[in-house]
Formats: C-alpha cells, sequence, structure tokens
C-alpha cells in the first residue's frame, strides 16, 4: 500500500526541539526521531530488538536511548552499545536506523532501501524558510487513508461546495476545468477564474485591491512522498495575471501540502501557507492561517465521513465524474510505482 523508497516528512522541525524524543506512526512503523548533541536528526525504529518495548518508553542518555525494559542501549545509528549482566552484546541486538535529512524546517525521513536515499529527491519547498515569504508551520492529524487526502488536493472543484464560505467562495470553481498535465511523477493542474466578481471570503479584509479579480490555482502534487505545491493568488482583473505578470498589487500565496501515511487508516499531514505581501506583520501570518485552518477543517470532517463509508462500502465502486481527472491521473501513477517497487522486491 506504501512506496517505501521516497522522502517522506515525518516532523516539523520545531517538533524535535520541543521534547528530547519524539515517537510518531509512519507507513506502518514506530519511528523514534531525536536530535543529537550536535544537532542532528536521528531517526531509528520505536521498538527494542529484545522484547520489543518501545523505546519512546525510554530515557535519552547523551546521544543514545536506553531502553528501560531490560535496560538496552542504542547509540544514534541504531546500534546496541550495552546489554547489563554481559561483556559485549548479544547478536542481533541492533534496530533499524533511518536516513534523514532536515531542510525547509522538515524533518525528512527515508523509509526503504537506504542506498537509494538522495537527498537531491527532495521536492524545492524553500516558501517555507524564504526571508521573501511568511508562514507557519502547521499540522492535522486525519483518520483516513493518505489517498482519499491526495484525492481532494487534485480535485479543487469541490471548494465551491465544501469552503463556500471560507477558502472557496464561487461557483466558477466547479465549472471550470483544469489544464491536466503529468510531467513524469508528478500531476500538475492549472485552473484560472478570470472576471470573479470579488475574492474569496478567506481574503476579505485582507484586499490590496478593490474590485473584480483574476484568480488561480497552478498545483503539482509529487509523487511518491505526497508533496503537494501549490501557487495560487488573486490580481486585478484584466491585469494580465493568465500571462505569467504578477503585478505588484496581486495577493500571491504558496501552498505547501504534504500527506505522510501514519497506516492503512491514518494520515499525518504538514502545511503552510506562505505570503509574500505584509511580510513583516507577523499578526497579519497569524489571522490568514487560522483562516486556512477552518478550511482544512472543513475538509477533515468530510474525509473523515468518506473513510468510514469507505469502510462500509467495501463492494461497492465510486463512480466517476469529469471532475477526477486530475485525482485519477495520481491514482494511477501511485499504482504504478507500488507495482515497480514490489516487482524489484520480488527479484
Amino acid at each position: 500500500m506504501f512506496i517505501r523508497d521516497a522522502w517522506y516528512v515525518g516532523a516539523w522541525s520545531h517538533e524535535l526541539d520541543a521534547t528530547p524524543m519524539k515517537a510518531r506512526r509512519l507507513l506502518g512503523d514506530n519511528i523514534l526521531f531525536f536530535r543529537t548533541t550536535s544537532g542532528q536528526v536521528a531517526a531509528i525504529r520505536d521498538r527494542c530488538s529484545h522484547r520489543f518495548a518501545p523505546l519512546s518508553m525510554g530515557r535519552r542518555e547523551g546521544d543514545c536511548v536506553r531502553c528501560m525494559y531490560h535496560g538496552l542501549l542504542f547509540d544514534a545509528d541504531g546500534k546496541c552499545i550495552e546489554e547489563p549482566g554481559r561483556k559485549g552484546v548479544s547478536p542481533k541486538t541492533n534496530v533499524r536506523s533511518y536516513p534523514t535529512v532536515e531542510r525547509y524546517k522538515q524533518v525528512w525521513i527515508w523509509m526503504g532501501d537506504p542506498a537509494k536515499a538522495d537527498p537531491n529527491l527532495i521536492p524545492d519547498c524553500h516558501y517555507q524558510d524564504d526571508p521573501a515569504w511568511a508562514s507557519i508551520p502547521a499540522y492535522i492529524h486525519y483518520k483516513a487513508d493518505y489517498r482519499l487526502i491526495l484525492d481532494n488536493l487534485l480535485d479543487f472543484s469541490h471548494l465551491t461546495y465544501v469552503h463556500e464560505n471560507t477558502l472557496g467562495g464561487s461557483a466558477t470553481i466547479a465549472h471550470i476545468r483544469p489544464k491536466v498535465e503529468r510531467l513524469g511523477d508528478k500531476v500538475r493542474l492549472t485552473r484560472w477564474y478570470l472576471g470573479e466578481p470579488c475574492i474569496a471570503p478567506y481574503l476579505k479584509g485582507f484586499n490590496t485591491f478593490e474590485g473584480p479579480v483574476d484568480r488561480w490555482h497552478i498545483y503539482e502534487l509529487h509523487i511518491p512522498g505526497n508533496v503537494f505545491l501549490m501557487d495560487s493568488g488573486s490580481a486585478p482583473a484584466g491585469s494580465g495575471a493568465p500571462e505569467g505578470q504578477r503585478v505588484p498589487e496581486a495577493m500571491q500565496f504558496r501552498a505547501t501540502q504534504i500527506v505522510t501515511p501514519e497506516d492503512e487508516q491514518n494520515s499525518h499531514f504538514f502545511w503552510s501557507y506562505a505570503h509574500n505581501f505584509n511580510i513583516g506583520d507577523p499578526d497579519f501570518t497569524a489571522k490568514l492561517a487560522t483562516r486556512i485552518a477552518e478550511g482544512f477543517e472543513e475538509d477533515r470532517i468530510m474525509i473523515e465521513a468518506q473513510q468510514d463509508e469507505v469502510n462500509r462500502s467495501t463492494r461497492d465502486e465510486m463512480a466517476f465524474i469529469m471532475a477526477d481527472n486530475g485525482l485519477a491521473l495520481g491514482r494511477r501513477i501511485i499504482e504504478e510505482k507500488l507495482a515497480a517497487e514490489n516487482a524489484l522486491a520480488d527479484g
């Protein structure tokens, strides 16, 4: 069900700064994150090799973690370096460690073959720490299959209905068919809404201009890793935005939404919503994030309700409508990557 040879976000960097150890379930495996005294991020299996006690119930001792069941001590590479009552350690007592990269205020982890863990494969999310943009790192836990969340991200027609009074606000969104493209293992969708009478509800009071708007959503889903990057915004109607011009009055945003599976029925959702105006006003950034979070909460409620019905409808198939072109392409790429990885594993 999970593509393992990929970089996934396991945590925001600040989550590791706030605690000696951070336990999180990723792709069905329990992982323990912690910083060493040098500031590097370590990630090891959250399970003692002896009797499978969670190491997250243990204690930090310098750059090591001691299991508080029988006292085995593990270093940052998962190597067992001490076994109480014995000189040396018993065989097969090491635990698995995972490659990590800290970038864009996030901790990325490679859950598959360590030899394939090339940091250059991490998608560009620089808006999250670029001084020309401002955003707040945020997190949502979903009780849902990660694929249902990706379906939602690849189908913005739902903004008209789920987010009528928040992120959407226009019936036009549901009627505009996006340009759908496959770029390798990415899905790109482009939507323009020209001459809208007003800005979206979540931007009211934040206006940098008055009157009708040209609005856009240009977004890409990177598979695997489930990294969704969006270029969106609003400009004065007729200002030339569809031709790539971004006039000074334009309200521009760069959203990063990353979905890491927890297991088959739960997911982690890491997000930020960067803006390039009013960047010196942290109160504005906080208010904007609050309004975006309201919209994402609407998504969570809908998707979790959808998951409940999916669980009860194991023999039924969902219908396909025109708005599904993007999400169908995303599902196809996931299946292709899973098949290729499974075939390689089978030899």
